[in-house]
Formats: C-alpha cells, sequence, structure tokens
C-alpha cells in the first residue's frame, strides 16, 4: 500500500511496533523504504537499533534492549520515530514537532492519522525543547488507547 498512496497500511504500521502493547516506553521506527540512513542506531546508546553493514538497510529495534530515551527520534533526520506506551486507557507518545505555534501544555490539540485526518482529541502534557536539538521539539501527547496504531501527529486546533 505505501508504494501506491505513501500511506503504510494498518499491517506494516503493526509490524513496527512490539508484538505486545507497550506498557513501557519504546521506540517505533516508522521506516518502511531502504535508504542510505543510520543516525538512529548511531545515536543510540543501548545499542537496540542496528542497521547491518548496508547503510541503506531498514532499521531494526530490539525492544528489549530499548528504554524508551528517546534519544532515536532526536536524531532522525526524517522525523520518522516516535516513542509509545499505553498506560491503564490511554496511549501515551512522545513524538517529534517542528511547527509553530508549538503547543501549550494542558491544551488540547487535535490527533491526526496518517492520512492527515483528525481522529481523536490530544491532551499535550509536555512540551520538551533544548539547545541540543536544533529546531525539533518532543511532544509528550496522550490520546485514547483505542489510537495507538492510528495516532500519528498533531494539529492545532481552530
Amino acid at each position: 500500500m505505501i508504494k501506491n498512496t505513501g500511506i503504510p497500511s494498518l499491517e506494516q504500521i503493526k509490524s513496527k511496533f512490539p508484538d505486545e502493547v507497550p506498557v513501557k516506553p519504546k521506540a517505533i521506527i516508522e521506516c518502511y523504504q531502504e535508504i542510505p540512513c543510520n543516525p538512529c542506531a548511531t545515536s543510540c546508546p543501548f545499542d537496540a537499533i542496528t542497521i547491518g553493514k548496508d547503510i541503506n538497510q531498514i532499521p531494526r529495534i530490539d525492544f528489549d534492549k530499548c528504554t524508551g530515551c528517546g534519544s532515536c527520534v532526536y536524531s532522525c533526520p526524517g522525523l520518522a520515530i516516535i516513542i509509545a506506551n499505553v498506560k491503564n486507557e490511554e496511549a501515551v507518545f512522545r513524538i517529534p514537532y517542528e511547527q509553530l505555534p508549538l503547543p501549550e501544555v494542558g491544551s488540547i490539540w487535535h490527533g491526526v492519522n496518517r492520512n492527515g485526518e483528525v481522529i481523536c482529541k490530544a491532551l499535550i502534557k509536555s512540551v520538551l525543547k533544548n539547545k541540543n536539538t536544533d529546531r525539533t521539539c518532543i511532544i509528550t501527547v496522550i490520546v485514547p488507547k483505542q489510537f495507538l496504531y492510528e495516532f500519528i501527529t498533531i494539529r492545532c486546533p481552530e
């Protein structure tokens, strides 16, 4: 599906998640095509991400080694990595965000799927920006658990 539309299928998305619903934060690497890229692997302090000898290979993640620290999120030039986990009835995401205005903590934004459609309300839990991350902020977002595999980003409410 991704080759025709640019949008991964639900099956492709789920293949990037751990087999079990992640209770602890885990990096979800949404790379679907082979391209020459490896910053995620070189930035992981736990060696949880591997590329292989060919820099064009799709990154693989060892969820047993991944702590959800987020180092890889900042390093990905394609903004293709999020951190996700489920807590009670909520899905918690840490997503890269490079648009202005930045959301305010406590505000409700639109939760958006990979088609660009609004699918839910998204509570902004935190906004992390520091000088080491250039212009990429990490936004912690809480959405209903049912959107674990659909949610990808946020859109400013109108």
